[in-house]
């Protein structure tokens, strides 16, 4: 599921922007930018994978440190007087006065350098309570999708059993269908003289329930049901990858159903039924 949230905190050390964005994706995949200490972004992956199990989470972390006494600054004496004394070089060989500035000093690479001090018990205590903050307000934004996402699914699980039923009422009457296919192909391959009467019945029963489909349409009956407990489920755990199978089960009955119909209408409405799973398909594929 999808979602953005972005927040800020202060305390009397340190200012932090927290910014986290959802996407869709099969399985947890974390994303983190900002503040280059793995400790914290261990403990954040920690706290975000504790409640979400799947999708793609990226988080970026602004720190602004307000308590000088959390950074060091650090002067590398050496590449500074490197530098000092080319310019004075430069200086006598030009007889020009080259000169530099605190905004120079701070510009140029490996010279001057802010570092951050270890972060404090205090400090990683109000950082995690600020990412948890964060998380919560994205968490409301995934459940208000997912239950956009629930009314969807419903809707079109209610379509696939109302063509699903008109499928179980045409399927009665594929024996009827099949004897008439086979007493045209017996007239076609030049078959004067009818079959007995116990014959032909035989070859019906063979291929009646050859082309059975009470299988498929209670498989299907079982696989809505079951989509419809995940649905009305209390369980706390993710049943998105759950439906993301049962979408599967149920375009595979569907293909089945295809394959063994013997009336075009059987088949269009297979053809249907194909459309709404794949819509649920893609829907459950959004769910946690």
């Amino acid at each position: 599921m999808t979602g953005f949230t972005e927040k800020m905190f202060h305390s009397k050390a340190i200012s932090v922007k927290i910014n986290i964005r959802s996407l869709n994706h099969r399985f947890f995949d974390w994303n983190f930018r900002g503040s280059q200490s793995k400790e914290l972004e261990n403990k954040f992956r920690k706290i975000c994978q504790d409640r979400i199990s799947r999708g793609r989470i990226e988080v970026q972390v602004e720190l602004d440190f307000l308590d000088s006494s959390k950074l060091d600054l650090f002067i590398n004496e050496d590449v500074l007087a490197k530098i000092l004394s080319s310019f004075q070089n430069v200086s006598s060989r030009t007889l020009k006065n080259v000169s530099l500035n605190i905004e120079n000093l701070f510009s140029l690479p490996h010279v001057v350098q802010l570092r951050r001090k270890k972060f404090s018990k205090e400090d990683i205590i109000f950082l995690k309570d600020c990412f948890t903050k964060t998380l919560d307000e994205l968490i409301r934004e995934r459940e208000r999708e997912g239950r956009l996402l629930k009314k969807e699914i419903v809707r079109h699980l209610k379509n696939l059993q109302r063509v699903l039923s008109k499928v179980e009422i045409l399927a009665k009457n594929q024996p009827v269908l099949i004897q008439k296919k086979l007493k045209e192909r017996l007239r076609e391959l030049g078959h004067e003289i009818p079959l007995p009467e116990d014959k032909m019945t035989s070859e019906v029963a063979y291929y009646a329930q050859r082309y059975d489909l009470s299988e498929e349409i209670a498989r299907l009956n079982c696989h809505i049901d079951h989509f419809h407990e995940l649905l009305s489920s209390k369980r706390e755990d993710a049943v998105g990858k759950s439906m993301d199978f049962l979408a599967q089960e149920l375009f595979r009955e569907a293909n089945t159903i295809n394959s063994k119909a013997q009336d075009m209408k059987i088949v269009k409405y297979g053809l249907v039924i194909k459309g709404e799973v794949e819509s649920i398909r893609q829907q459950a594929q959004n769910l946690e």
